[in-house]
């Protein structure tokens, strides 16, 4: 019986454990750190022997082969012990990949992701498909093979993810786009990132779809440099395409195989220039799938908007707060801001993540009046925008709930109160989750 280790114990790693239990193998979980309670309940109802608190190599060492979950890096003591003795490691997406013959929807990127993806997943199950939604977002997609059985899967896939894939294959592949983040785990180097995203595409065959962002500069250039086999189907605000989507005025015009259809963005539920590229990812995906015109102009326009990415929580006194905890890179800043039509009182901040801050000077001097740092070191932040918005007119604060109170002194009526902080969450919280909901919580105390 082959042996099977699992290196990570959360949501990633426990789903695979679960799959491995379940296709026969000698399994074993380890994880470096604590197992949550929730992730040990499960461990223990399936009775998958598991230690937390490190790695016993005697007991890691001797795997035949190694699923590692994307938030260990490559550089970490025991995934270097595992390769130097030539063990095969994957990613959870390579493993329950073997098991799944269903059709995937496989969507990478540096921001809208998660967006674009929850776009997706909601356009195939009012279509009436049956569809699971997996990979970076919701359940674990090896879980989801372990233990349910769907037609179709739409999976957010991270870079550390496909870091560790060889034979995953999506039937549509999509890049959101690429921008300089988690440079720390690719030497620093922009071109060895874009490689990790394009992994997505290097099994992709003649009948499959890569849909992508042709406004992208490093989309394009890496493209560039390979030979993608399926069929190409880009999305453009900026230009006319052959096959695709691109937008005309008001409306989006979508063009798939001899197929030309209009979506007018009035109808769109998303609003801002981003979500106009993430609808139509999902437009081109669906069209793809085989969905009608009229069902994915009914679906786009009846999108919620997800949990904290630009999730509207509360308009007090005339003042909109709204959570955009996910926000956290300069980009998916910058998107946030630049889809506000109000006067912004920004709270930004958290763990730097090399951010270079002047590419929101331009944005910020049209939508910021106020900004309120939420961090535990502001330096940056006020090396960076003092001169723009007035060095009286931003404050620090250490919690979700002084942001808050400080960002409503600084409000009038007719503003938004925007969080997209710009920076990793792990200063002040324990995620950007976290983050989101004890800002949510602090504007309902208001």
């Amino acid at each position: 019986m082959a042996r099977i280790v699992v290196l990570g114990g959360a949501e990633s790693g426990v789903g695979a454990a679960v799959l491995a239990k379940v296709k026969g193998f000698d399994v074993f979980l380890s994880d470096n750190g604590k197992i949550k309670d929730e992730y040990l309940a499960t461990l223990q109802k399936w009775e998958i022997p598991f230690e937390q608190g490190g790695h016993t190599p005697e007991l890691v060492l001797n795997a035949d082969e190694v699923v590692k979950s994307p938030g260990i890096p490559a550089t970490a003591p025991m995934v270097r012990a595992l390769r130097d003795q030539g063990t095969h490691i994957i990613s959870e997406i390579e493993f329950a990949a073997r098991y799944d013959s269903a059709k995937k929807i496989c969507v990478t990127g540096s921001n809208g992701k998660t967006t674009t993806t929850s776009l997706i997943w909601h356009l195939l199950k009012e279509a009436g498909l049956d569809a699971g939604l997996g990979g970076n977002i919701g359940k674990s997609y090896a879980m989801q093979v372990a233990t349910e059985k769907h037609d179709y899967y739409v999976l957010e896939i991270s870079s550390f993810q496909l870091d560790d894939a060889y034979d995953f294959r999506p039937d549509i592949a999509i890049i959101t786009n690429i921008t300089p983040d988690h440079l720390d785990r690719y030497d620093h180097r922009i071109e060895n990132y874009a490689r990790a995203k394009f992994r997505i595409t290097r099994n992709l065959r003649p009948e499959d779809c890569f849909i992508f962002d042709s406004d992208d500069a490093i989309t394009i250039a890496q493209l560039g440099e390979i030979v993608v086999k399926a069929k190409m189907l880009p999305f453009s605000q900026e230009k006319e395409v052959p096959q695709g989507a691109f937008l005309q005025g008001d409306k989006i015009v979508m063009r798939y195989e001899q197929d030309e259809t209009e979506i007018f963005l009035r109808d769109l539920s998303l609003s801002g220039k981003h979500n106009i590229y993430n609808s139509m990812a999902a437009a081109l995906a669906a069209k793809a799938t085989g969905i009608t015109d009229e069902q994915i102009r009914r679906s786009l326009s009846s999108f919620a908007p997800i949990e904290h990415r630009l999730e509207p929580v509360l308009s007090i006194r005339d003042v909109l707060y709204i959570n955009d905890s996910k926000a956290t890179n300069v980009d998916a800043a910058w998107y946030a801001l630049e889809c506000q039509t109000k006067p912004v009182v920004w709270i930004v901040g958290g763990k730097d993540k090399g951010n270079d801050y002047s590419i929101l000077n331009k944005v910020v001097r049209q939508r910021v009046k106020a900004i309120v740092c939420l961090g535990v070191d502001n330096t940056k932040i006020h090396a960076a925008f003092e001169d723009i918005v007035g060095a009286d007119n931003i404050v620090d604060t250490a919690s979700a709930e002084d942001a808050v109170r400080a960002a409503a002194g600084l409000a009038r009526p007719g503003d938004v109160v925007l969080l997209s902080p710009c920076c990793a969450s792990f200063d002040l919280f324990q995620s950007y989750e976290d983050r989101g909901r004890q800002f949510k919580e602090a504007v309902r105390h208001l």
